[in-house]
């Protein structure tokens, strides 16, 4: 959904329709044990999981980065900036706020509860300004830990090895990086257009991974340059980060003729600088993102009409240069159409996306497959051949009568991608992947770990939590630990013992001795319970009455038009300002954990309810209950906004 574009929808919900009783007969009333003026129930406050880190494949925690954001939860250290806090928050689970707030599409908002109410919190918009804030202030990274003697060589520097690098080095194992390209990044920096992930700001955030002193060997490819046994021989564990770098061709006639070429391929001599024209019409076959990218840039390279004398000769595809000569030469613009199978209100890219390749005069046509490659005699593309189509699940199937003819010099296959195993046959599953099993591990043997594209295809995010999660099966691995089991919900989870150890507020140790009832013994946490790696909490736990309608805080977004795309090459989204970031971050409802509303202790009839003593509060700390007080009535449960509070069995 474009941040510029103005959907909100006005505040109209109601926990309790007109007509309706919220008391429905016997079984109503038995399931709420409800006897005379009492109840045998009393509060617990449940941490559960909000549903925008639910659906965050990296496992940000985002609803915490947010509240620090609202200025709700702050600093325990002196000095600390909330922005420098919240970016500690940030990379307990992805070391790039800046990149992903930038390019990752926002499950986490799509997820967001916050749309039962008016319109998503922007999560994305919140995270880029932190991002970009540590980037412009020196944002510090955590300490490397202890040495612990142990050396990990990860082959790839893209989103999954940088991710597995930094927090491998963060445990203190040594990291080696094998790269068989010249720069780190991987598909951050050869399959995404730097109008989308600016190098500069790149470059500082691959940097502050590698000054945590990480051995990084560029150019050189494993299976090539050296091989398997000289990884295992030198290594303790190996992580398999190699990408998919092999665009999927079109399973067409006539695929495979001059000027036919892969998205991957498009892409990766783009961003190596070594395209400066392509043809005068073009036509993209896929959908998704990547299909978006080449369309995208295809109309900002335009064709240059002239040749020449320096330019080297290409291969009939695009032009390759030592320099850029566009000063020099005629260039014209490029008539890029992008076919996919889906209709386009259904297409795999992400909404703004589509939006923008719109407003820039990509042409996007829905519901159509190839059929066929069209040549001239001498084997240059002239066309494609296609039809309507309807899909069955993931199978297109052709509405006959219907076919016709786009002419184009190129044609692009973005339908997906695949690992290149060109010397590492034995890790290839005959599909272009390598097959792992729980815990990241590899067929290969128990020193291999694998992760991010190469396993399966999907977002720069989801790479990122693949090499999160395997550096922690790693670490268990050296150690000589079975790996643990993932929790069912297998993020970065918010720790209670975590927040009141960084404000000195740690339980005393328990002396198992025996004792009834726990709610004044210092050494237990209060009628606390954390389902967070089993629960999400849905929007129908929530009090969304609490919430009045506010508008969401958008990031601006230069628009270009279809006249002005030829050789922009400039960022499109403005970030936020400090101001409408912390507004951003007090729209969040703070699902499954306390926000300080003190609705529990206005509306609770017995006073029972209370404020923690101001020294000894935290996070999820806010309140707590006086059993002896408290008759069980359900009011603190029902007014809270952010369903912390559950009601559980007492006495």
């Amino acid at each position: 959904m474009s941040d510029t574009a103005d959907t909100a929808k006005p505040h109209t919900f109601r926990r309790y329709k007109s007509g309706e009783n919220m008391w429905t007969g016997w079984d109503d009333l038995t399931e709420k044990i409800f006897q005379a003026d009492h109840s045998y129930k009393c509060p617990t406050y449940v941490h559960r999981t909000p549903p925008c880190q639910g659906a965050c494949p990296s496992g940000h925690d985002i609803r915490g980065w947010l509240a620090i954001a609202r200025q709700m939860d702050k600093p325990a250290a002196a000095g600390t900036s909330w922005q420098q806090y919240a970016f500690d928050r940030m990379m307990e689970a992805n070391p790039f706020p800046s990149m992903m707030g930038r390019v990752c599409p926002a499950p986490c908002e799509d997820g967001c509860n916050r749309n039962e109410v008016d319109d998503f919190v922007g999560i994305n918009a919140v995270e880029q300004y932190v991002g970009d804030w540590a980037i412009q202030n020196g944002g510090k990274v955590p300490a490397v830990g202890t040495a612990t003697g142990k050396r990990v060589a990860v082959i790839g520097g893209g989103p999954a090895g940088l991710s597995a690098t930094y927090f491998l080095r963060r445990i203190g194992h040594a990291v080696t990086i094998f790269e068989a390209n010249e720069q780190l990044g991987g598909m951050m920096r050869y399959g995404i257009p730097g109008y989308r992930t600016p190098r500069d700001m790149l470059d500082v955030e691959i940097g502050r991974i590698i000054d945590m002193g990480v051995d990084v060997r560029l150019a050189t490819r494993v299976g090539k340059d050296l091989t398997v046994a000289d990884l295992e021989r030198d290594f303790d564990a190996v992580f398999w980060a190699i990408g998919a770098q092999k665009g999927r061709p079109l399973p067409v006639p006539g695929w495979g003729a001059d000027g036919c070429l892969t998205g991957v391929e498009f892409l990766d001599a783009f961003n190596h600088g070594w395209v400066f024209s392509t043809a005068r019409r073009i036509v993209v076959v896929g959908g998704g993102d990547t299909s978006i990218d080449v369309a995208s840039v295809a109309r900002r390279l335009g064709h240059v009409k002239a040749a020449h004398r320096h330019d080297a000769a290409g291969h009939g595809v695009v032009g390759f240069t030592a320099q850029d000569v566009a000063g020099t030469l005629r260039r014209e613009g490029v008539q890029a159409t992008l076919t996919s199978l889906f209709p386009i209100d259904k297409m795999m890219a992400a909404e703004r996306e589509r939006e923008d390749a719109l407003r820039e005069g990509v042409v996007i046509k829905g519901g159509v497959m190839p059929l066929e490659i069209l040549t001239h005699a001498d084997g240059r593309v002239r066309g494609v051949r296609m039809c309507e189509c309807t899909m069955k699940g993931m199978t297109p199937e052709p509405k006959p009568g219907t076919e016709f003819e786009i002419e184009c010099e190129i044609v692009v296959s973005a339908i997906g991608q695949m690992g290149d195993f060109d010397g590492l046959a034995e890790f290839d599953n005959g599909k272009g992947y390598i097959d792992i099993m729980p815990g990241y591990r590899t067929r290969k043997g128990e020193k291999h770990f694998a992760g991010g594209d190469i396993v399966r295809p999907h977002l720069l995010t989801t790479a990122i939590g693949h090499g999160r999660i395997a550096a922690e099966v790693i670490d268990q691995f050296l150690h000589g630990r079975a790996a643990d089991k993932r929790p069912k919900i297998d993020v970065h989870h918010f720790n209670l013992l975590e927040e009141l150890h960084q404000r000195n507020l740690d339980p005393n140790s328990y002396d198992h001795s025996q004792t009834r009832g726990t709610s004044s013994s210092p050494w237990a946490i209060h009628n606390y319970e954390d389902r967070s790696p089993t629960q999400i909490i849905p929007h129908l736990d929530l009090f969304k009455g609490h919430f009045k309608f506010e508008p969401r805080e958008r990031r601006q977004e230069v628009p270009v038009s279809a006249g002005e795309v030829l050789g922009n090459f400039r960022e499109r989204i403005e970030g936020l300002a400090e101001a409408q970031a912390i507004h951003e971050g007090k729209r969040c409802m703070n699902c499954g954990m306390c926000f300080e509303c003190d609705n529990c202790l206005i509306y609770c009839p017995q006073i029972a309810v209370k404020r923690v003593p101001k020294k000894e509060r935290a996070v999820g700390r806010y309140v707590y209950t006086e059993y002896s007080m408290c008759i069980g009535c359900h009011i603190c449960a029902d007014v809270c906004p952010t369903g912390y509070i559950q009601m559980g069995l007492g006495e």
